[in-house]
């Protein structure tokens, strides 16, 4: 597979971030390979971003979207969030949970510097919302690094729909 081609298929699975699949496609001639293993894959992509400077890896922190965003403001969601937030019915809050979210967003972006983010795979909006409250409570290296993770998370369940379809 070309660059170009490359970039087109893996260069959205970290949020606004396309410089991690262009690192991986440099590093890693063999991820171009049709039977490259997802798991080699995911492994190539979050080497890559893990090894990135703490500034490059916040400024993807911050290229993700809040959860359960104001209805005027999905129109700002990748297709992946938006698609991701609404399996986890995180469109379907009511007014109460909606006002949480807007609360803890606020809340947790002025504590840390950047959005709350968590893979939503598999998780209802309830579960979300206890996670999110319990991680306001962390300090500013634990939740740095528990972002990290759930980045990391995120592009991993993207890259697998990508290969396993």
């Amino acid at each position: 597979m070309k660059q170009a081609g490359f970039l087109e298929k893996f260069g959205s699975v970290y949020e606004h971030s396309s410089w991690v699949a262009e690192a991986v496609f440099e590093l890693s001639a063999d991820m171009a390979s049709a039977d490259t293993d997802t798991s080699t894959v995911v492994a190539s992509f979050e080497s890559v971003f893990m090894a990135a400077s703490r500034d490059q890896q916040l400024a993807t922190l911050r290229a993700h979207p809040e959860l359960a965003c104001a209805v005027d403001q999905r129109d700002q969601l990748t297709l992946d969030s938006a698609a991701e937030q609404s399996d986890a019915g995180l469109d379907l809050c009511s007014e109460a949970e909606f006002a949480e979210f807007t609360r803890l967003n606020t809340a947790y972006s002025e504590k840390f510097g950047f959005p709350f983010i968590i893979a939503v795979k598999g998780r209802t909006r309830l579960k979300i919302l206890n996670i999110f409250r319990m991680r306001l409570q962390n300090d500013a290296v634990l939740e740095f690094q528990t972002a990290l993770f759930q980045v990391c998370r995120i592009a991993q369940f993207r890259i697998e729909a990508i290969l396993n379809g």
